[in-house]
This record gives structure tokens, sequence and C-alpha cells, in this order.
């Protein structure tokens, strides 16, 4: 008897100690960026819990997003850099940017392992208990079996949800959809029917063309379009970045999807016939190539992979309603797949091409060869202590207190389908898309990761961060998202060491340390030096400053176009604060027309190296317009001896002269 009561006390004991734990920071969601969000708090010393409802890390990363959106590569800065350093190491090269899905989870699981991380899958949020504007603690359910509950209390917690649970369980402000233009004196925000991702005129909306009592097709909305800039509630389309293999030794056959109803394409069927000389699968769908013979496929055009109109439950949404619109995303996408492949209706060259595919068979291996994440591109979006708005995306209005820099697009997928009337026709017109750039990268207030003082002051939201419709379109890239990570769990950190609350974290202190500690592990820092470093760049001849193209590294580049009837050159000259060998590269934009030789010279202070590069040698992969090139390993001093020069040694072309990176390699 006595040795039952023991084991009974024993096993009580053990399920407390699992029932409840305490850490100094708790994560929620195992995002990209909360990944790295709980690789910098282990990084500074805490305790850290990672949770994620799911059974896999890395968010839309690792979930078939493999086409990385940049935007501007100078704005990826501190581990989200590095983290697309390692994803080269991998493929043999210096950084990259496209990658397949399992390799993008092999490295999160790496990021884990080498900081030691505790993760717990499968468990998703219940309940919070605050007191005093703080929350105290948080209650988990297991995702399989929600009457299993365990309870987390932590000094600090970070939201890195793409729903924004823990932000909205707090009590803290929110909105979701689009705000109407007045609300922030935007422009391009509430309702927008523009002509990007389009159905093209004459597209008839009814069941049987011309009868409106017959009916909408499936996909259309009965809905009126609203004036431009209205807002409402409505969230942009969600999708599936899908993962294909054309190796048919690692396929899986397309099959027909259990639940698969053709009339869902009917809209589609009248799309290819209204637009017969689109013959290809890239008139339907931007068909990403990605290593060892894999697909990114994304949304393209009037009607692709986008599931438009049919998400607007999801954000607010229970996690059986959530689960429910997944599961209807799922089988949308395969019945697409499969449609374009097997129905009558396509034409034989398009079901040619589809059928050259199949599900990878070394990808999503326990779901199916299916991604387990469907695209949430925006859901909640949090109301706090600064707003980002349109003005700050187009550089009108700039913050001072930037722990971060986006640098993409304000983009937005189509957010509904709806019968519009254009010269005396009933037509199906798509609404919501927006796609407007023409601006370099800018920085994200710290503000608008935190909430209101008011509202909690140990929480910080680096995914449904403060912003606009229209300006979180810019900032919600994965790289971002892991940059945010990092800042606010340094932030967390900073404020646990000075006992006070997020909102009263030393923003300078934050920056610096940024700045001087971009690996969380006190490594020296690689050295940056870019043309705008007018202190470490000497020009001779006439150079111009291009800031219009997104091609370059940061704001701006230099480029020659003269017929070197005169000297033209850019020194870059490093402030080495370690000496050391170092690792030099030099970075190039792709241009439609470049010289098609440079000459570098690298100098250690003693002795000089010339560098030709053939312009025609440098291959820019994925959705950047520019590449690092190597120009060796160099031996350093300490100080300001060492420089990079950029000159034309052929003038069939302009030349580029952008930025040089010094990477230590001691």
């Amino acid at each position: 008897m006595r040795y039952t009561i023991t084991i009974c006390l024993s096993l009580l004991l053990t399920y407390s100690a699992i029932a409840q734990q305490q850490v100094d920071i708790c994560v929620y969601g195992g995002t990209s960026g909360g990944v790295i969000a709980a690789f910098t708090a282990r990084k500074a010393g805490k305790t850290v819990i990672l949770i994620e409802p799911g059974k896999h890390l890395g968010g839309m990363t690792s979930g078939g997003l493999g086409l990385t959106d940049i935007g501007n590569k100078y704005a990826i800065t501190g581990l989200a850099r590095d983290y697309y350093r390692r994803i080269g190491q991998h493929y043999g090269k210096f950084e990259q940017w496209i990658f397949e899905p399992h390799v993008a989870e092999d490295l999160f699981s790496e990021y884990v392992k080498r900081g030691q991380i505790d993760v717990l899958l499968s468990h998703r949020l219940s309940s919070v208990k605050k007191s005093s504007g703080q929350i105290q603690e948080i209650v988990l359910e297991n995702s399989d079996k929600p009457l299993a509950k365990r309870t987390i209390r932590a000094k600090m917690f970070i939201d890195c949800s793409y729903e924004g649970d823990l932000m909205a369980k707090a009590g803290v402000s929110y909105t979701v959809g689009r705000e109407d233009n007045s609300k922030y004196n935007e422009t391009i925000s509430g309702v927008q029917l523009m002509t990007g991702h389009q159905l093209p005129d004459g597209i008839d909306p009814y069941k049987t063309p011309g009868n409106p009592d017959s009916g909408l097709v499936w996909g259309v909305s009965p809905a009126k379009l609203e004036p431009n800039g209205t807002g409402d509630n409505k969230a942009q389309a969600y999708n599936y970045r899908i993962c294909l293999s054309s190796d048919p030794a690692n396929q899986v056959a397309i099959t027909r999807p259990a639940g698969y109803d053709s009339t869902k394409y009917e809209l589609l069927v009248r799309l290819i016939a209204a637009q017969p000389q689109k013959r290809s699968l890239n008139d339907y769908f931007i068909w990403s190539g990605m290593p060892n013979k894999k697909t990114d496929i994304n949304n393209r055009n009037g009607f692709s992979t986008d599931m438009i109109g049919m998400n607007y439950g999801y954000p607010d949404g229970s996690y059986e309603k959530r689960a429910q619109i997944i599961r209807d995303h799922e089988l949308y996408t395969k019945g697409l797949l499969y449609f374009f492949g097997h129905d009558s209706r396509v034409p034989q060259e398009l079901r040619d091409q589809m059928l050259k595919w199949g599900y990878p068979k070394d990808e999503y291996t326990d779901t199916g060869n299916w991604s387990p994440q469907l695209y949430i591109r925006e859901a909640r979006r949090m109301v706090g202590a600064y707003v980002m708005t349109q003005a700050n995306c187009q550089g009108k209005e700039v913050v001072t207190d930037g722990v971060g820099m986006a640098a993409y697009t304000m983009d937005s997928h189509n957010i509904q389908r709806i019968v519009i009337e254009k010269d005396g026709k009933k037509m199906a017109k798509n609404e919501g898309n927006v796609e407007v750039g023409g601006f370099g990268p800018y920085p994200i207030s710290y503000r608008a990761l935190i909430p209101k003082e008011n509202e909690c002051q140990n929480l910080l939201v680096p995914v449904c961060l403060s912003a606009s419709h229209i300006a979180y379109g810019s900032i919600r890239m994965e790289p971002v998202f892991m940059v945010l990570g990092q800042s606010t769990a340094l932030a967390a950190a900073m404020a646990i060491d000075a006992k006070t609350s997020v909102q009263k974290v030393n923003i300078a202190k934050l920056q610096q340390e940024l700045k001087a500690n971009p690996l969380a592990d006190g490594s020296t820092p690689e050295i940056l030096v870019d043309n705008d470093s007018q202190k470490m760049t000497t020009i001779t001849g006439p150079w111009r400053v291009e800031n219009k193209s997104k091609g370059g590294y940061g704001p701006s580049y230099l480029i020659y176009e003269g017929q070197g009837e005169e000297k033209a050159t850019v020194r870059f000259t490093p402030d080495i604060v370690k000496a050391g060998k170092y690792r030099v590269y030099a970075y190039f934009p792709r241009l439609a027309k470049s010289a098609s030789e440079l000459g570098i010279t690298v100098s250690d202070g003693k002795s000089s190296k010339s560098i030709p590069i053939k312009t025609a040698d440098i291959v820019v992969v994925g959705q950047t317009s520019g590449e690092w090139v190597a120009l060796g390993d160099y031996e350093l001093p300490k100080g300001q001896a060492s420089s990079v020069e950029i000159a034309a040694k052929q003038v069939d072309g302009p030349v580029v002269a952008d930025a040089v990176l010094f990477v230590p390699a001691f």
C-alpha cells in the first residue's frame, strides 16, 4: 500500500511539474519570427518556452513560401540575414532566398537545438489571466485533446502567431479588415477596384449567362461595390504556396480530392475561353522554380490559387471555424490542380503541362505531402502605441525609434469578387488588389510592436503589429517578421533586466545592441560600406545617384554612364574595428544593360589586388534584383587603411557602384 501511495504521489508531482511552468519569456507562435524570437531570448540568457499550436516550426517560411519576398536585402538584418546565409550554405552559396520546405524547417530545428529552446508543439491558447496591466499566466490546451490543459507563467510574453490570439485574449485593442482612407489620411486603403490580378471585361457572373435569376457562379459575391477608399472588415485572400515536383522519381500523383466539385471552377472555364491565346500554366499561376525540380506556386491573374472572399470568418473565428476554413482552402486548391490536369474543358496543352507535375514525395511527409500551413496573409492587427501607415512606407513620415526595416511594395491581394456593370453589361470583377511601390527601405517603429501602456505592459507583438491595412501589406514579409522577432525578444530581455514595462525600454540602448550584436552571440559584426555612407566613400568622376530603382542595396546606388573620357571610380573604405581575415563581397544590381566588365581593386593598405568581374557571370536568383559577388579573403588591419575601388573597365554600358561587405572569417 505504501508503494502505491508513493507511486501515485510521484505521478501527481510529475504531472503538476508538467502542467505548470515558469519561464522568463513565453513566445506564442512557432512562426519564423517566433523561432528567431525564442533563439534571441535564450542568447540573452533568459529561460524561454516556444509554443506552437501545430506540429511544425517556421510558419510560411517552411510551409511553401520558398520564393522569399524581400523588397530590398538591405532591410534584412541580424539573425534573419543569418538564416538566409545558412540557407545559402546548404546550397553552396553565400546566401540564398529560394529553398525547399524541408530545408527551411530543418534549419529552424537547428536554431532550436543551438539555442536549447524548450518547444511545446500541438498546444494552443485557451485563456489569459491578467492583473495590474500585466499578463500573469496563460492556460493552454492540447490542440488534439482540448481537455488537457497546462499553465505557463512568464515575466514577458511575445505573440508571434499569424492570428494574434494572445494579443486578443489579453484585451489589447486590434482591428480586422481595411481602414477607410480617411482614417489615417491614406489613398490606397479601403475598397480598391484596380487592374492587378483582375478578370478581363465581359466575364459573365451568372450560372446561366445573361440570366441574373439563375444565381451567381461559385466564388462571386452578391455584395455591391462600395465607393473607392471605403473601409470594411474583410480580410485579403489566403492561399497555399504550393510545392510540386517535376521529378518522376519524387512524385505523388495529383488525384481527385474527396469532395471535389468542378462547379467551383466555372468562372475559370469562362476565363480560359475569353483568352484563348493564354496556354501556359504561367498564365494562371506564378509558377516559380525551387531547387531540385520543385516549385513555389502563387496566385496569378483573375482566377487562381487565392480563394477570394472565403476567409472572412478566420481572424476572429473559433479553432473549429478556422479548421473548417483551412480544410475548404485545401480542397479548393487540390481541386484546382486536379481540374487543370483532368477537366476536358481545359485545353489539352494546359492539361499536358499540369500532368508533368506531382506532389513532392520528400516534402510534408507527415501531412500527405501537402503543406500544413495556410498562408494567413493578414488576420488581426494590433492598434498599439503607434500605427504604421502609408505615410511611413512612402517616407513622408519617418520614425526615430525604428528597430527593423521593411522595403516591400504596399501589397494587398484581392478581397472580394463581385458583379459590376460596365457599358450596360454585368460582369465579374475582383476587388482589393493593390501593388504600389517606388520607395526604399523604411524604419518600423518600436511603438508599433507594443500595446498602449494602459492595455498591457509585458506583451510584444511583432507579427500582428500595429499598422493600417495597406502599410501592413508592405511590412508583412517573412524576413521582416524574423527581424522584428529578434528586436522584440531583446526588448523583452531588457525590460526584465531593468524591471520595467515594454513601454519604458531604453530604445537607444535597444537600437545600439541590435547594431553591435546582430547575431546575438557577441561575435564581431560584418561591416557594410554602402554608397550612402558618405564618410566612407570617395567618388571620382560623374557618377549619378539612382534611387528610383528597387535593384540596389539600400536607398540608392551610383551609376556611371559616360564613355570613358574621364576617370570614374568609387572607393569604399571600411573602418575595421578588429584586425583579421575578412571575406569581401561587392553588390551588383541587375540592370537591363550594363558594362560587360568591371575593374575592382582590393587593398589592405600595403598591397593591392585587381579583380576583373564579368557582369554576364553574375547570376541573380529569386525575388532580388542584385547579388553579392565574392572578391576573396584578405588579412585587413585595424583602422581605415583598407579599401575596395570600383572602376569602369569596359565602357560598353553603365557601371554600378553600390555596396561592399566585409565579413569576418576568423
